[in-house]
């Protein structure tokens, strides 16, 4: 349990609300103790780039808050009246009832209670959610592989060019809105119809029509994967598995790997890849004698989860031409993730100039990194990774601070900086992050 101390994520039942609340008119219905909503919902709502509440998140979502005197009788009857309460109050397209860890304890039936509302005019949908069922990653797969399969239709017809996209997990990345705008941007340039799910176009009807794609994108080599593989069980679905691209080095590969699965015109992927890459290299020639002259290649450090650690770490390494010298991935792996992301971090990292390690505890990221990158203490000759630079979380600033890095936050916790729609994925992220970077690297000049 070394993640308790400046934890990176939180229980399955955080996981599922965060994602719920990312869904248009999806709103939960907490049955749990009292403080289990609002604590969780705290963590979120400022921890993910104050991402805030939403339509019925934060302080508004409906919760049974079962006392002492439930816990010993049953809560079946206190979850009835919050539903009754609920359908009265909230104007929702779609309900999922997920529990906490007592609820589970003392054996609730939700679905027996649930079978009173079979008439609702609004479905309702439950889902067991309880802390010891794993962590945030497991709510986000469990609340889609529910909805998937028991609220998407149930046809057999395929809808051609038309993806789902997984792996990219609300609030835990707080750039997530941003990232899938750009990449279903980018894929619709392709002519694909693209259900992102979490974004502010997307409503009920896509997660309705999820079982109709022909292809299941999952951007994530550890994330999405059984919600995948699930629809490919249920609905014949075959899917992609890759690290979410940032930069135009990998973003042209992911393109060119989905229109080889889809069959997409040779041609039209191309001249997709020349118009993006001409785009964006016009904004970085505006910085190259700057960047040039005043020498601004960096190490780097990159200290993250499982989704952008390795996406990021070889932006700045084929990208930016900066010199990653370790990578972290904080996330809780089993030895199944941790082979896939090593076969990833493979691929970029030909020259092993880049240690990637696997550590939970933030104490011991930092303890391990800082006796080998070891402050400057005005030694006449000092070999040192300098300048350096730190990406990584709100955990990471006092280490940075103590080595003398610089440091930019990018991924949960993150407590400095608001984000709305920000992303780093594609071409246009990838511009956004190299802009970030100089802008740390510039303040104070």
């Amino acid at each position: 349990m070394a993640y308790i101390e400046r934890p990176r994520f939180s229980c399955a039942l955080g996981g599922a609300l965060s994602t719920i609340s990312a869904l248009q008119k999806v709103v939960p219905i907490v049955h749990a103790t009292a403080g289990c909503g609002s604590n969780l919902f705290g963590a979120y709502m400022g921890g993910s780039g104050f991402w805030g509440s939403g339509y019925c998140g934060g302080g508004s979502v409906p919760t049974s808050g079962i006392t002492e005197n439930d816990i010993v009788f049953g809560g079946s009857s206190r979850l009835t009246e919050q539903i009754e309460t609920t359908l009265e109050l909230i104007d929702a397209d779609l309900f999922i009832v997920t529990t906490g860890c007592m609820t589970e304890i003392i054996g609730d039936d939700v679905e027996a209670v649930l079978r009173n509302f079979k008439d609702s005019q609004v479905p309702i949908l439950s889902l067991e959610t309880g802390g010891f069922r794993g962590n945030s990653y497991n709510g986000y797969e469990g609340v889609l592989e529910k909805l998937f399969v028991d609220y998407s239709n149930k046809t057999a017809k395929k809808t051609k060019n038309l993806v789902n996209i997984l792996g990219v997990v609300p609030a835990l990345d707080p750039f997530f809105r941003g990232d899938l705008v750009e990449i279903k941007r980018l894929l619709e340039k392709l002519g694909l119809e693209v259900n992102t799910f979490f974004t502010n176009d997307q409503t009920i009807d896509n997660l309705k029509d999820a079982a109709e794609a022909s292809l299941n994108i999952v951007l994530s080599r550890t994330y999405g994967i059984s919600v995948a593989e699930s629809l490919q069980e249920k609905h014949g679905i075959p899917y992609y598995v890759n690290e979410l691209p940032i930069g135009p080095t990998a973003t042209a590969e992911f393109l060119k790997d989905i229109s080889k699965l889809l069959e997409i015109d040779n041609k039209k992927v191309e001249k997709l890849i020349e118009n993006e890459n001409e785009n964006y290299y016009k904004y970085i020639e505006r910085i190259s004698d700057v960047y040039a002259d005043s020498d601004l290649q960096h190490y780097a450090v990159v200290v993250g989860n499982a989704n952008n650690t390795i996406s990021i770490t070889r932006f700045l390494h084929e990208d930016l031409g900066w010199i990653p010298k370790f990578s972290v991935i904080t996330d809780e792996l089993n030895d199944n993730q941790k082979k896939s992301l090593n076969e990833g971090f493979k691929k970029i990292n030909g020259n092993k100039e880049t240690e990637l390690i696997y550590q939970t505890d933030a104490s011991k990221i930092q303890e391990y990194l800082t006796n080998i990158i070891k402050p400057h203490k005005s030694e006449k000759y000092y070999d040192t990774l300098s300048p350096l630079f730190v990406l990584g979380s709100s955990w990471e600033k006092d280490f940075s601070k103590s080595v003398g890095a610089k440091t930019l936050t990018v991924s949960y916790p993150i407590l400095n900086r608001a984000i709305l729609d920000r992303g780093y994925a594609g071409y246009s992220g990838g511009l956004h992050l190299v802009e970030d970077l100089l802008d740390v690297i510039f303040t104070g000049r």
